[in-house]
């Protein structure tokens, strides 16, 4: 999730906010039946195994926190303290606190510079501990702290004379590919994939982190009329692969499954989990994806085998971005949350929901989207679903300003008692 609004960045900066739309989504029944349950047994299967009620807390392009570049230490940390204080507030039990938005740290970090947005210069150090102060207060709160790194983006420009000096994109070209107007790491690099997993980890050993948390971003959104320029590290890699797809999402699963076991070396008991865009492939792709006509597909487009990853039991949860309104044609909600439960049953991953509150009262979406009463169906529809295991809401700025009152919603309907953390 990186943000200009993490999925209008994800949406419209990838591929558009029309092609996300008709990108619509994928996923129909890997199981025909979709998931299970009647409403009332299955509301009491999961409630019992408590709900996480979760916000994401964007700093990329200081997109909710904090509110502009340049602010003091007292004013950052002022802040930063309130969103903990929405999210109580809005009875919520945790929120994903992006950390490395560009391949930097809003923590001391020894492998990666301090980030931009929070001094308004790359490196400069704020004069306090944002990561560690997060860490602790939400844990005041009752809250956990998901951790929310983007591996590979590394600047949202392609000037690499930008980064500061000693940034490791400037020590190691070599490294870099510029793509649709963005640096990214290569994730093809064995080199790359430790670092990366280093820097990651870094918070991980200092902070008791409740989880570790990445988004939508592996192989980037694919641009028009562009390619993703990995020619010599395919060369110097890619042997024993049917092609370069296949090594690509090697690639990935590599860094998926190291991150795990590495986790759960430095840290065991923290959690890893993946949000990423709501479609694995159409079923017109695969007999196994869903009953949507995406114009992404994160297996194809980004090279990320998300259905493989619950399937393998590699990650502890999945959080797929399921930003469509129930109804909707490419893309149905009511699909969708079928199709992710299937694939869950029986695995070891937690399926939690991201859902869309950014577009809650935003003339620029369909219909739909002007019911401040849309999110609560989601949440009402997904009860029948054991396997979903609580939503995620994207993102803090909507849950305090809740343009419609469309959160004042979810919270009346859904979260009047407090929610044990699903376990």
């Amino acid at each position: 999730m990186g943000r200009m609004s993490r999925r209008g960045f994800a949406a419209a900066a990838a591929v558009g906010l029309s092609g996300l739309v008709t990108a619509g989504l994928a996923v129909a029944a890997e199981v025909s039946g979709g998931s299970g349950g009647g409403g009332s047994a299955s509301s009491k299967r999961r409630s019992a195994a408590g709900a996480l009620r979760g916000m994401w807390l964007a700093t990329v392009a200081n997109r909710d926190w904090p509110s502009k570049p340049g602010l003091t230490a007292a004013q950052q940390c002022s802040e930063l303290l309130a969103q903990l204080d929405v999210a109580v507030e809005r009875r919520l039990n945790a929120v994903i606190f992006q950390v490395r938005p560009t391949a930097d740290a809003l923590w001391p970090s020894p492998y990666e510079p301090w980030s931009q947005c929070l001094t308004g210069v790359q490196g400069k150090a704020p004069g306090w501990d944002p990561l560690g102060t997060a860490v602790k207060e939400a844990h005041a709160r009752g809250l956990e702290l998901h951790a929310w790194f983007n591996p590979y983006r590394i600047a949202n420009h392609a000037d690499p004379t930008k980064l500061v000096a000693s940034h490791p994109a400037r020590r190691h070209p070599d490294w870099v590919v510029t793509y649709g107007g963005k640096l990214y790491y290569n994730p093809g690099l064995p080199a790359v994939r430790a670092f990366v997993q280093d820097a990651m980890l870094d918070a991980v050993k200092k902070y008791a982190v409740d989880a570790v948390h990445w988004d939508d971003y592996f192989y980037p959104y694919p641009v028009a009329g562009q390619d993703f320029d990995d020619d010599a590290a395919y060369a110097a890699y890619g042997g024993g692969f049917p092609d370069r797809a296949a090594w690509r999402r090697d690639n990935i699963d590599k860094l998926v499954r190291e991150t795990a076991a590495r986790i759960k070396e430095v840290r065991p008991g923290t959690k890893f989990g993946i949000s990423p865009f709501g479609v694995w492939r159409n079923a017109a792709t695969d007999p196994l994806g869903s009953d949507t006509r995406a114009g992404v597909q994160t297996y194809d487009d980004l090279h990320a085998d998300t259905r493989k990853w619950v399937r393998e039991n590699w990650i502890d949860y999945i959080c797929p971005q399921l930003y469509w309104n129930i109804g909707f044609a490419a893309a149905d909600y009511a699909k969708l949350v079928p199709w992710w439960a299937g694939v869950a049953r029986d695995s070891g991953t937690q399926l939690y929901v991201g859902e869309a509150l950014y577009k809650a009262g935003d003339p620029a979406q369909p219909a739909a989207w002007q019911d401040a009463g849309e999110l609560s169906r989601h949440l009402t529809f997904a009860k029948d679903y054991p396997q979903v295991c609580g939503h995620v809401f994207f993102s803090a700025r909507e849950v305090g300003a809740d343009k419609i009152g469309a959160m004042a919603r979810v919270v009346a309907d859904h979260y009047q008692q407090p929610a044990k953390l699903p376990r």
